[in-house]
């Protein structure tokens, strides 16, 4: 069984696909981009403010579900230029600073709308 998960605190999909998926134990996210929800739009700054906000809309869908970042164990990094890599560091660290949870990086050509950055992850509903 599987079920979607739609937060209206989180930008609406661009394509047809579910913001996440809950399946069993699991929640599999799709990736995020630096979308300000309330406008529909990129943020702008640059690769932090993009960062901060893709993990910002990865947070508000996991409220949704009543789980936190703490529940994270797998996240996949899609960056435009390797090379600000540490400044998407910077910012990923201070929401994982404590037990981060596995990671690939992946440096790709374009992302939609422009975005530097696209955040994926997998969360675990922890059993008490």
């Amino acid at each position: 069984m599987k079920e979607s998960i739609l937060s209206d605190k989180a930008p609406i999909p661009l394509g047809q696909y579910s913001q996440a998926i809950a399946a069993e134990d699991f929640i599999f996210l799709s990736g995020q981009i630096g979308i300000n929800p309330s406008t529909g739009r990129l943020v702008v700054g640059g690769i932090k403010e993009e960062t901060a906000r893709c993990l910002n809309n990865l947070q508000a869908i996991l409220a949704k579900t009543g789980l936190t970042m703490d529940h994270v164990v797998k996240t996949t990094i899609f960056v435009t230029d390797l090379g600000l890599l540490k400044e998407v560091n910077e910012v990923y660290s201070e929401i994982f600073s404590k037990h981060p949870p596995a990671r690939t990086t992946v440096g790709v050509n374009a992302l939609p709308l422009g975005a530097k950055v696209e955040i994926e992850a997998i969360a675990l509903r922890f059993k008490h």
